[in-house]
Order: structure tokens, then sequence, then C-alpha cells
């Protein structure tokens, strides 16, 4: 059996590539590679979202009109092929969530650089600022919600919350969450080295596979990295637990050294890279003015 399956693969492959040009043969590998690519990119985009159920969905209505034509049922077969006008249509507004995610994370991907960008701040001491703020909250059950902005701007976030505007420090975040205060409810945007507004509110991620015990403080925070690639930095009122979200994702239970460890993970290598570009520039330009 594995004889012949050989067999009629190399038939097929023949038959494929007869008479084929080198070139044409090299488009040819290269169209599969991109289209599988492609599809598996979609994949992994979809991968744990309400995306997955609707695809189900159009598969069984896809299976449908397929047997409807085998079994030559003439009236279920006119009405499923209305349906597909009606279909594509309604596709781009159920999978505008999906759509708007795959295309921010292109936009996010290293296929540019901005070469003229001021020089880098120093997220260290922020980093540490926000570490040790968790910590103190976490102790005493007090609930926290602080985002680190990356490259996608949270403008029309933090435009919903009370402009801050100041440096960031431990005793800021701590005053910020204090229980029952106007700034307590909402999320916390830092941009750079300073807290730019407090009071936020976030979108809430309506992923179905998120456990019930989640509250509305970690569904905003999941959700808003669902749709940007922001650090969401939570603090559970109830138990006091530390979390991360970041792409879509949630860590749970986290103590300080696994909690800056995942703030290194995603900061360090980003911040290192654009450090290295501008200053290569910056090199550039250097001698470019000397001569």
């Amino acid at each position: 059996m594995f004889g012949g399956a050989v067999i009629l693969l190399n038939g097929l492959l023949n038959s494929l590539f007869h008479g084929a040009t080198v070139g044409s043969t090299i488009s040819m590998v290269l169209d599969i590679f991109i289209v599988t690519l492609l599809f598996y990119y979609v994949f992994m985009v979809m991968q744990g979202t309400r995306a997955v159920q609707l695809i189900k969905g159009l598969l069984v209505l896809v299976a449908a009109l397929s047997l409807s034509g085998w079994l030559q049922l003439d009236a279920l077969g006119w009405l499923l092929s209305q349906l597909w006008s009606v279909i594509i249509l309604a596709l781009a507004v159920i999978f505008q969530p999906e759509i708007r995610r795959a295309l921010e994370q292109i936009g996010r991907s290293r296929l540019y650089i901005r070469p003229f960008d001021a020089p880098h701040t120093d997220m260290k001491p922020v980093h540490d600022a926000v570490i040790k703020a968790a910590i103190e909250e976490s102790k005493h059950n007090v609930g926290m919600l602080v985002v680190l902005e990356r490259e996608i701007g949270l403008n029309n976030y933090i435009e919903n919350g009370i402009q801050m505007d100041c440096l960031v420090s431990e005793h800021a975040l701590i005053n910020i969450f204090v229980p029952n205060t106007p700034l307590h409810d909402g999320a916390a945007i830092i941009r750079g080295n300073r807290i730019a507004a407090a009071a936020c509110f976030l979108p809430l991620s309506d992923n179905p596979n998120l456990s019930m015990s989640f509250g509305t403080r970690h569904r905003s925070g999941i959700g808003l990295s669902e749709v940007s690639d922001a650090l969401v930095v939570i603090v559970s009122e109830e138990t006091g637990a530390i979390s991360v979200a970041v792409d879509g994702r949630i860590y749970v239970n986290l103590d300080e050294l696994t909690l800056r460890q995942h703030i290194e993970q995603h900061f360090g290598a980003r911040n290192k890279g654009t450090k290295q570009i501008q200053a290569r520039f910056r090199r550039k330009r250097e001698r470019g003015a000397q001569e």
C-alpha cells in the first residue's frame, strides 16, 4: 500500500512539473508556500475566538448545499444559494474584530522602521514602579489595572479617562487605586515614563473560552490586549492574585519574579532592537553630515 502511494505521488508530481521551466516551478512552489502561510496565519489569528464557531457554522451550510445538490433537493438548494449573497456581506460585519486584529498585527510587524524617532525612554524605572505597586496592592487585596502602552496608540482610551500626565512612581500608582476614590475604577494607562490617564474604560473581551472566574477587571484587560499590543497588569480585588494580559492571553497567579519576566520579555527585546536601529541611523546621519 505504501509503495502504491509513493508511485501515485510521483505520478502526480510528474504531471505537475512535466514541461515546466525552472522559473515556473519556482513560482508555483512560492505560490503554494505563500497560500499555506496565509491560511496558517489566519488560523492562528482566529484560534481561541468566536470566529471558530462561526466557521463551523459556515462549513455546515456548505455541506448542506452540497448535499442538497447531490440529493436533488431543488427547493433547499435554491434557498441556500440565495443566502450566500447575504452571508458574504455579513461576514465583514461578523468577523470585524478578527479582521481588525489581523490588520493590527500586520501593522505592528517589523516591515518598516522609524529612523527619526526620539531616543527611547528608559523603561526600567517604570517597570520597577509598576511591579512594586502591584506587589503592594496584592498584599492588601486592592484591585489594580495598569496598562503599559507599546507601539499601538491608546489615545481613544486615554481620552475617556481622567487626564493625569505625571511621572510614573510606585506611590502614584498606589494612590490612584485607593478604594472608593474617583480614580479607583477603571485603568491607569502609562505612556513612556508618564501616567497619561486614569479611570479609563477598556473594551471587554468576548472570548467564549475565558474562565467564568474572571471578572470585569480581568476581561477588560484581556479585551484591550486583543485589540492592541499593550501589556496589562491586573491585581484581583477578591484574591490579590497578580495577572498579566498580553496578545489576547492572560497569565495568572504571578509572583514578583514571574511578573518581571513577563514585562521584560515583551519590552526588553523590542527596546533593544529599536535602540540598535536608531543608533545605526544616527551614525549614518553623522557620517553624512561630516562628508
